[in-house]
C-alpha cells in the first residue's frame, strides 16, 4: 500500500497536538480538544513547558487568530476573508485540527454545488425500496458535524450559488437542520460551528446576501506585511513540502526565494521596492501561495532534470507560468518589467536572461 500524498493536519502535526494536550490546563469550550490559548499557540508557534517546539502555522498578527478562535468558542460562525493565497484554507484546516481533532469535515464549494451537498443526500436504491427513512439518508460533512458537535469547513463559499448559500441561514440561526421528508430535524450539538473561507478577487464570485453575512464574524487575513516575513513563510513551506515530496532543498534556495518574492511583491504592488518607479500590474494575484508553488515546481525540475542545481534557469519556467495568465496583457507587463527593472538590477541578471529568452 502506498503512502498518503498529503496527511490531514491532525495527523501531520500529531506530536505537537499531543504535547499541547498533555500540558493544557486551561478551560475548554464544550467538545474542544484544546483550550483557546493552546489553539493559538498551535497556530502561532511556541514551546510547551516540557520544551517541545510548536512550529508556527501562521505568520502574521496573533490578534487575528485570537479573534478567530474566540469566535469559534461562541455560536457565531467564522468567515476567513482575503485575496487568494493569504492562507485562509491553511488556517481553517489547522483551526479544525486543533479544536476538534478532525479537519476532514470539509465541503468544497463550486458553481455546481447544490443543496444536497450542503444538507443531506439520499441513497436512491434504499429510497426506492423503502421510501424516505434515516437509513436512506446520506449525511454530508455539515450534517455529521452537527450530530457530533464538531467543526465543518466550507471552502470558497462565494463560489457557490447565492440560492444555495442561503441554505445555511436556518442552520446558523436556529442551529438545526430540517428534514421535511421525514418530518424531523437534526439539532446541532454543543461544539458545532462553521469555518468558511472566501475571496472577492477571483472570477466567478457570488456575493453573500446581507442576511448570511450577518451570521458570520469576518476575519480578514492580509498579505504578509514585509518582504522578510513573506520570504520566511515561503522558505518554511518550501522546506516542509520538499521533505514531504522527497525533494532536496539546496543551500542557495533561500537566496532564490528572496529574488522570487521580490519580483512578486513589486509586480503585485505596482511599484519597485524602493518606491522610485511605478509599474504595470499583471492580472494574476501573485500571492504567497503562488510563490511557494513556483519554488516547489522549480525544486522538482532541478532535482529531476538539472542534477539538483536550482538557478534562475529552472525557476524562470515556473515564474512565467505564474505571472503570465493573460497571454497578451501579462506578457507585455512582464516584458516591460524586465527591461525597466531587472535588466539594470545587480544579482538578477540570470532572471533577466532566462525570462527574456522565454517571452
Amino acid at each position: 500500500m502506498t503512502e498518503m500524498l498529503r496527511l490531514p493536519a491532525e495527523q501531520a502535526y500529531q506530536a505537537e497536538l499531543e504535547a499541547l494536550k498533555q500540558e493544557d490546563t486551561g478551560a475548554r469550550p464544550p467538545n474542544w480538544q484544546l483550550s483557546p490559548r493552546a489553539v493559538v499557540t498551535y497556530l502561532m508557534g511556541g514551546k510547551t513547558a516540557s520544551g517541545v517546539e510548536i512550529s508556527a502555522k501562521y505568520f502574521g498578527d496573533a490578534s487575528l487568530i485570537e479573534t478567530a478562535v474566540a469566535t469559534l468558542a461562541t455560536d457565531r460562525a467564522l468567515l476567513l476573508l482575503g485575496v487568494p493565497g493569504t492562507a485562509k484554507s491553511w488556517v481553517s484546516e489547522h483551526l479544525s485540527a486543533a479544536i476538534c481533532g478532525d479537519s476532514t469535515q470539509v465541503i468544497q464549494c463550486t458553481s455546481g454545488t447544490d443543496e444536497n451537498q450542503i444538507r443531506y443526500g439520499w441513497n436512491y436504491a434504499q429510497l426506492l425500496a423503502k421510501g424516505p427513512s434515516l437509513d436512506a439518508l446520506v449525511p454530508t460533512p455539515l450534517y455529521r458535524a452537527m450530530q457530533n458537535g464538531t467543526l465543518c469547513r466550507l471552502e470558497e463559499l462565494t463560489r457557490m450559488g447565492s440560492d444555495v448559500q442561503d441554505t445555511l441561514i436556518t442552520i446558523l440561526s436556529e442551529k438545526m437542520l430540517p428534514i421535511p421528508e421525514l418530518n424531523q430535524a437534526i439539532y446541532a450539538q454543543r461544539g458545532f460551528n462553521l469555518i468558511a473561507t472566501a475571496n472577492n478577487r477571483d472570477k466567478g464570485v457570488n456575493e453573500l446576501s446581507s442576511a448570511l453575512k450577518r451570521r458570520f464574524n469576518v476575519v480578514v487575513l492580509p498579505l504578509p506585511d514585509d518582504r522578510a516575513q513573506e520570504v520566511a513563510i515561503v522558505y518554511q513551506r518550501v522546506q516542509e513540502m520538499g521533505a514531504a515530496l522527497d525533494l532536496p532543498v539546496p543551500a542557495q534556495a533561500a537566496a532564490e526565494i528572496e529574488k522570487v518574492v521580490t519580483i512578486f511583491r513589486e509586480l503585485r504592488a505596482g511599484e519597485t521596492q524602493d518606491a522610485n518607479m511605478r509599474l504595470k500590474t499583471p492580472s494574476a494575484s501573485l500571492s504567497t501561495a503562488e510563490a511557494i508553488s513556483v519554488m516547489v515546481g522549480s525544486l522538482s525540475q532541478a532535482h529531476w532534470f538539472s542534477e539538483g542545481r536550482l538557478s534562475a534557469q529552472e525557476i524562470s519556467h515556473n515564474l512565467i507560468g505564474a505571472i503570465v495568465k493573460d497571454p497578451v496583457q501579462d506578457k507585455a507587463v512582464l516584458a516591460e518589467y524586465l527591461e525597466t527593472v531587472l535588466k539594470k538590477r545587480s544579482g538578477f541578471e540570470g532572471y533577466y536572461r532566462s525570462l527574456h529568452a522565454r517571452l
